[in-house]
């Protein structure tokens, strides 16, 4: 995806004004036109430019998001509703201006249905926020990106983390959302029940819409009870490869495995100089499991057994909590430390998702191409489905050198989408992967365009986003 690819939005400088009037009386000082807040949220975790909007406003319920999508409805304003800002491909950039609407002041948990393992909250309330209010209840929300992400924008881009393996997306997630729509009504899609053959699937559809179809003002949640018992640790192995080839193995086995993190020898180097840890600098797998103390012990020497069939190990595990927590803030902070191995270096970080028994030939092919082109580009990856992701690091004031990584995302691109995979397991498509959805499904781009012609026939909500070409 090429910075001259991005999708141009004609900026409607009359109706911006008339909306940032309308705002001003209605909202008061929570209504911010400052450049400094105008900037945040125009931020984006990537190297994509900064596209910053002409106001910031803050409401506190459902009623007020109302009268703000009217107000720009009416004047044919961009709206971009932001969570947190740690999305990655560009998600919350402005770039016809308009109005960024930050939900972190609908930040209410409105019910915890602890019997039916369920919850309903708003938007800005984030995972970390949410999982301890439900301490006490036995009960915890296992989607982790790794970012403390609001919970609506967690909704908006379908995302994923460490645990997907077991516990699945924020699409399996949702149950049920409420959304405001681009003539200002509510719409409920669905209730509390566990499934449901009412209709056409709105949740569905919202979950992964990216902020282009409406404006998440609450979401039902399916929660999980904490497991009696868990296990964890890392496992070194002599290639990548190999560590793939045992993450096939161990999800072919039906290991019920809760999270196994795929961690090449570069970004190993790089956890141990940020966290201060001694581990093997050579591609390690870090893996948990969730159970019972037996079950979680016979998790861990199965998976032992595997490693060695490979040719790793060995696999140093622990249920000692304070020990787990130490490994996976390691892994966590994985992005952050990829930066001390080029000090002043911006990374494009870019992920893509493949059917697990291609998953070992797409890593290998894809350090090739890192080692063949002279990148420094750690990979990790939540590889129990399949998904992995590169940061790619560089000089984005080096035009040459940004047309090589250019050039090598769109190869990881497509490599995955030949393997039947993804341009995407869980960053989404935002602006920085809007070239590569047709390559993925082709006609299924018109029928998405005309589904958003339908909803929003304005092109108010975040434009410029996901459907191109």
């Amino acid at each position: 995806m090429a910075l001259s690819d991005l999708i141009a939005v004609q900026r409607n400088d009359e109706g911006i004004a008339k909306v940032l009037e309308i705002l001003r009386n209605e909202f008061g000082d929570r209504l911010q036109t400052g450049h400094s807040i105008r900037e945040q949220h125009g931020h984006t975790t990537t190297y994509l430019p900064n596209q910053m909007p002409d106001g910031v406003v803050f409401p506190e319920n459902t009623e007020e998001v109302q009268k703000i999508v009217r107000a720009c409805a009416a004047h044919r304003v961009p709206l971009i509703p932001f969570g947190t800002g740690t999305s990655l491909e560009g998600h919350v950039n402005a770039p016809g201006g308009g109005i960024s609407l930050d939900t972190s002041r609908m930040n209410r948990i409105l019910a915890v249905n602890a019997e039916d393992l369920d919850c309903t909250v708003e938007p800005g309330v984030t995972r970390e926020e949410l999982n301890r209010h439900l301490r006490d209840t036995g009960l915890f929300f296992p989607i982790d990106p790794g970012a403390n992400a609001s919970l609506g924008g967690m909704a908006s881009t379908r995302a994923s983390g460490t645990n997907a393996v077991r516990y699945g997306t924020m699409r399996e997630a949702v149950l049920s959302l409420t959304a405001v729509m681009a003539d200002g009504e509510v719409v409920k899609t669905g209730a509390r029940a566990k499934k449901s053959a009412a209709g056409y699937d709105l949740t569905r559809l919202l979950v992964g819409a990216e902020g282009t179809l409406g404006v998440i003002t609450s979401l039902t949640l399916r929660l999980q009870g904490i497991p009696q018992a868990i296990s964890g640790g890392v496992c070194p192995f002599p290639t990548l490869e190999a560590a793939s080839r045992a993450v096939i193995a161990t999800i072919q086995m039906g290991i019920p495995v809760a999270r196994i993190e795929l961690v090449n020898a570069l970004q190993m180097k790089a956890i141990n100089t940020y966290s201060r840890l001694d581990y093997p600098e050579s591609p390690c797998l870090f893996l948990e499991f969730h159970g019972s103390d037996a079950g979680v012990a016979e998790q861990a020497e199965l998976f032992g057994m595997i490693a060695e069939e490979q040719g790793g190990g060995p696999f140093l595990w622990t249920t000692v909590a304070e020990e787990r927590n130490r490994l996976w803030k390691a892994r966590h902070d994985a992005y952050w430390a990829s930066f001390s191995l080029r000090p002043g270096a911006k990374g494009l970080s870019t992920d893509v998702c493949v059917p697990i028994s291609r998953l070992a030939e797409c890593v290998a092919e894809t350090e090739a191409d890192i080692a063949e082109n002279g990148l420094l580009a750690p990979v990790v990856g939540h590889a129990g489905d399949g998904n992995f992701h590169t940061l790619v690091l560089m000089d984005p004031d080096d035009p040459a050198e940004v047309a090589k990584v250019e050039a090598f995302v769109a190869r990881l691109n497509r490599r995955a989408i030949a393997m039947d995979g993804t341009c995407t397991g869980e960053h989404g498509i935002g602006q920085g992967k809007s070239g590569f959805l047709r390559h993925e499904l082709g006609h299924g781009v018109d029928v998405m365009r005309l589904i958003k012609q339908a909803l929003d026939p304005h092109g108010i909500f975040n434009p410029g986003k996901t459907i191109t070409g």
